[in-house]
């Protein structure tokens, strides 16, 4: 009994336990984080999406969609924030986290390679890695580079399905919206991904990859070792983001933009999008343009970086300040809760002696 007793009062959490904390720990952590950045910026997102929409065309593209985004008031852009949206923001970016996170793990054990760094392993010497001993499976590379291109266009999906009816309401304004949705007279499946959707999911995937693979993944392997710091990767994390992750991120942007406009350019309320036609009209009229140019780039820019191009330096450097007092939390509760557990069990023995005031009874010998 006392060595059972031991053994309770010394226990670890379980694997199985840890690894959901810190998942929902993180998950959490990037819900909220996007959420409050997300609003904040929300006059900025307006720009964005009116820069990268057919609503502005020829010379000065961005005073027009300055002047779109404020043309009901200088607080216009935070009038068409419904609680969907508040919902939708903390969603994309905890699931989107909480998605890459499981399929990470998942895919990792599932496969037997090591998952993704994480914290402090952006920090180490990647010169280090020659003394680990290394998988001798030839599909190795095969196989972590099936994961990495698999993990972030599943949470980009995931996030889409959470968040793009939130952002089409956001872009047409909630009455409007509320217009669209019943004319169109969608299944339920289709009113839940909204319209749109593939281009929005296209481009979650591209930023998805952008935060929690290409930025820990450069920064790690190639940033220059003396020169690692949480500033560094702050502003290493916006420059991927920018440089990298909206040059490719923007023509999705902007092809979901144009092909809002279409639902709503034909003879009826609201027709279904065909992406064929959406991308032919549009360099029919502006050629390439339609798609990138520098100012639609740099509205794209003024919007996702604050809070996308963060991410990183946020979930890597931040996330982590805390994550070890949660997971201590979480073991006292785990711990007391075993213990009341294992206290309300008692041996045969002793329920016979409280029984008998202390007397054991033996049958008699036969």
């Amino acid at each position: 009994m006392k060595q059972n007793n031991d053994s309770m009062s010394s226990h670890e959490l379980p694997e199985s336990v840890q690894s959901a904390t810190s998942i929902a720990y993180r998950s959490t952590g990037l819900g909220l984080y996007g959420a409050a950045m997300r609003y904040i910026g929300m006059p900025l997102e307006k720009i964005a999406l009116y820069m990268n929409s057919a609503q502005v065309s020829g010379k000065n593209q961005l005073q027009q969609a300055i002047t779109l985004t404020f043309q009901d008031g200088k607080f216009a852009p935070y009038r068409v924030v419904g609680p969907a949206s508040g919902v939708a923001w903390f969603l994309q970016y905890s699931v989107m986290g909480m998605v890459f996170q499981v399929v990470d793990k998942s895919f990792s054990q599932a496969l037997g390679i090591e998952q993704m760094c994480y914290g402090s392993q952006l920090m180490e010497d990647p010169k280090e890695d020659a003394n680990i001993k290394k998988s001798t499976d030839p599909n190795a590379a095969l196989k972590t580079c099936s994961k990495i291109l698999l993990a972030p266009m599943i949470a980009g999906m995931v996030e889409s399905t959470v968040s793009n009816r939130a952002e089409v309401q956001r872009y047409f304004g909630i009455q409007k919206f509320a217009q669209i949705e019943k004319s169109l007279k969608w299944n339920p499946l289709s009113r839940i991904c909204g319209p749109a959707f593939l281009a929005n999911s296209s481009r979650n995937c591209i930023m998805s990859a952008t935060s929690f693979v290409i930025t820990p993944v450069l920064y790690r392997q190639y940033f220059p070792q003396e020169k690692k710091s949480q500033g560094s990767l702050f502003w290493f994390g916006l420059g991927v983001n920018i440089f990298i992750g909206n040059i490719v991120a923007i023509t999705q942007q902007a092809l979901w933009g144009r092909a809002l406009d279409y639902t709503v350019a034909g003879s009826t309320a609201a027709r279904n999008i065909h992406y064929k036609s959406v991308i032919q009209e549009g360099l029919a009229k502006e050629g390439k343009a339609a798609f990138f140019t520098v100012p639609k780039w740099a509205s794209r820019v003024m919007m996702n970086a604050p809070v996308q191009g963060t991410l990183p330096w946020f979930y890597n450097e931040v996330l982590p300040l805390g994550e070890g007092n949660v997971l201590s939390a979480v073991k006292s509760v785990y711990s007391l809760f075993l213990g009341e557990s294992s206290s309300s069990k008692a041996s045969p023995n002793t329920i016979r002696e409280a029984s008998f005031g202390g007397e054991i009874a033996t049958s008699p010998s036969k």
